[in-house]
């Protein structure tokens, strides 16, 4: 769920929307038949900088494409530092390693 706030500038919602709009075109890419349903940009996101460099590219799209979907990532990019370690099992058994409340009460002595 996403819910920007006013805490958000204008500068930061303009390129949320640009991705907003990015991903909608490669999702059309995929309705349309111009990107393969189980090999694609979103499908193989997120790229990491060694997947990037690696001379064994072999997905149906560039590096550069996967690198900078937009513009602005060319100056702001954020390299993650793993691919997806286990897909979509950590959105469906979500596991909470949190301390007890009781762990930050303070007690006076």
């Amino acid at each position: 769920m996403i819910e920007p706030t006013e805490s958000e500038d204008k500068e930061e919602l303009d390129r949320f929307i640009e991705a907003m709009i990015k991903i909608r075109q490669e999702i059309k890419e995929i309705e349309n038949g111009h990107a393969d349903k189980e090999n694609n940009l979103l499908k193989n996101a997120p790229h990491t900088a060694d997947c990037i460099i690696n001379k064994d590219w072999n997905y149906p799209y560039s590096p550069q494409e996967a690198a900078y979907p937009v513009a602005y990532l060319k100056e702001w990019k954020y390299w993650v530092p793993v691919r997806r370690v286990d897909n979509a099992y950590g959105d469906r058994n979500l596991v909470c390693s949190c301390p007890s409340v009781e762990s930050y009460m303070h007690v006076e002595a």
